[in-house]
């Protein structure tokens, strides 16, 4: 390989490093699915001791569909998350415990709509700065789909995850809707960093794999000294 070929690898390699690790939050969306087939929820809104501190407490959390309203977002089955118009906006959802360790975490965004606005916020519910806020158009662009409010099509109603490059700084998030219609989501599933017992685990695993695989990769009278 010659050295100009190698320069150009290894630009090109330290340009995607960079493009990765200066997105505060990258998202990524798949079509919804009804009944609702994504992660588990951490909260799903239908049990009152699982769901998030909010704020304004407890006023955005409704169930069933109201023209003009609110509506049910497609895979969901029972309460969801509601902020605007018949409801306080902006409307808060606070991890809790969570807060400070998030490395990813995914939810149905319901009906997107070019005017729902989502930020990223601290612990204390305090907005991030840039690269933390998304709106209906930025996510409509992952599918791709028109932010027309559709309630029941599944590209509308995605399952997004948004992946942090510093788990330490997400608490909550904040909803805006500025329109017509709310902005409602639900099924919220939190991924947390790895505990370090979990990392040393992990590490270990790698390590007893590669024995293993130089174990089966040593010739006959290698393996045969190795044993």
């Amino acid at each position: 390989m010659t050295k100009l070929a190698k320069a150009l690898i290894f630009a090109a390699a330290t340009t995607c490093f960079t493009s990765v690790t200066n997105a505060q939050a990258t998202p990524s969306a798949a079509p919804g699915t009804n009944p609702y087939t994504g992660p588990a929820p951490t909260y799903d809104f239908d049990t009152p001791g699982t769901t998030p501190t909010t704020d304004p407490s407890g006023c955005c959390v409704v169930t069933g569909t109201t023209p003009n309203v609110y509506a049910q977002p497609y895979g969901s089955s029972d309460y969801y998350f509601s902020s605007g118009p018949s409801t306080v906006e902006p409307a808060t959802i606070l991890f809790g415990a969570w807060a400070g360790s998030i490395s990813s975490l995914s939810f149905i965004w319901g009906s997107i709509d070019s005017y729902n606005s989502l930020t990223f916020t601290d612990a204390a519910g305090n907005p991030l700065g840039a690269g933390y806020t998304f709106t209906g158009s930025d996510i409509a662009l992952l599918i791709p789909a028109l932010a027309n409010g559709d309630q029941s099509d599944p590209n509308t109603n995605p399952l997004v995850t948004f992946n942090f490059a510093d788990p330490t700084v997400v608490g909550g998030m904040q909803l805006t809707s500025n329109g017509t219609n709310a902005f409602e989501i639900d099924n919220i599933a939190i991924n947390p960093v790895p505990e370090p017992a979990t990392w040393a685990m992990m590490l270990f695993g790698f390590g007893a794999v590669g024995v293993a695989m130089r174990r089966r990769k040593a010739p006959a009278g290698k393996l045969a000294q190795v044993a």
